[in-house]
């Protein structure tokens, strides 16, 4: 009989702990968003929360009060590099992102503090940037609480948070030029000269064309058969005014790409062409 007891006892433990093993989808679910920026990336990770019919702000997120701005852990930005937020150097680093709702603002927050899950827990004294938003209203319902990057440029870039029908923009930017500018000078005084590189830096950025056409002739004698190149120190020539040197570049190009079976680069080429008639 105590044998038989036994038995049903471990079998019913066995049970036991195979029920709690049972796994279910999360409530509100992890995203971790990695977006490269300018020389370097930024890393948002945050929790998830459907709406499921409620209302959002000023209900189940009260206005006027601190957000963790997700569910469950805390929301984090890590930057590998220095941003510019608020009009302040935010230097890289990994730190907290909070938000304060309220009907006509927002106030978001960047702070030091990376494990705030609760009003009670945030230090204002820990603030690395707080500034105000303009919350949008949506013609449409977000179902699942979203932050996405949205509008990355090379030195700009903002970070949407959407939910219901309320999207608010915080605008995050980075000075990349004298990073650059500087490599381009220290490349300069070496061996194998990233010509091409620079040169493209110039154009895409509104420097002296000059420069740009002189390191894109150096370019070419690097490699005459690259159709691309040619094709960018037409451009280049176009911007300068030099219509029939581009002209003559566009055509080089399209010989080069069709020996080289790339239409792409002579459809471009001849879009080019027809904007110098």
């Amino acid at each position: 009989m105590k044998k038989l007891v036994v038995t049903a006892l471990f079998a019913a433990s066995v049970f036991a702990v195979r029920a709690q093993a049972i796994k279910t989808p999360a409530a509100s679910t992890a995203q971790s968003v990695k977006q490269e920026f300018g020389l370097s990336s930024v890393e948002l990770s945050y929790s998830r929360p459907n709406a499921k019919g409620r209302t959002i702000f000023g209900d189940l997120v009260p206005y006027n009060a601190v957000w963790r701005t997700g569910a469950n852990s805390a929301t984090t930005l890590t930057f590998s590099d220095e941003v510019m937020i608020g009009g302040k150097k935010v230097p890289a680093g990994k730190y907290g992102l909070l938000t304060i709702p309220n009907t006509g603002s927002w106030t978001i927050i960047l702070t030091r503090q990376t494990d705030v899950t609760s009003p009670a827990a945030y230090k204002q004294d820990q603030d690395v940037v707080r500034i105000t938003a303009t919350p949008q209203d949506m013609p449409f319902d977000t179902e699942t609480f979203t932050m996405q990057f949205m509008n990355v440029k090379a030195n700009s870039m903002d970070l949407l948070i959407l939910w219901e029908r309320t999207a608010v923009f915080l605008p995050i930017s980075m000075d990349i030029d004298s990073k650059v500018m500087s490599q381009i000078e220290n490349a300069m005084n070496k061996d194998n000269k990233p010509y091409f590189q620079a040169a493209m830096y110039y154009l895409d950025n509104g420097k002296d064309l000059n420069k740009a056409n002189e390191w894109l002739d150096k370019a070419v004698q690097q490699t005459p058969n690259a159709y691309w190149v040619w094709h960018q120190k037409a451009n280049c020539l176009a911007r300068q005014g030099k219509k029939q040197e581009a002209i003559a570049a566009a055509n080089k190009s399209i010989e080069l790409a069709k020996a080289g079976k790339n239409n792409d680069y002579v459809a471009l080429n001849e879009k080019l062409l027809s904007t110098l008639k």
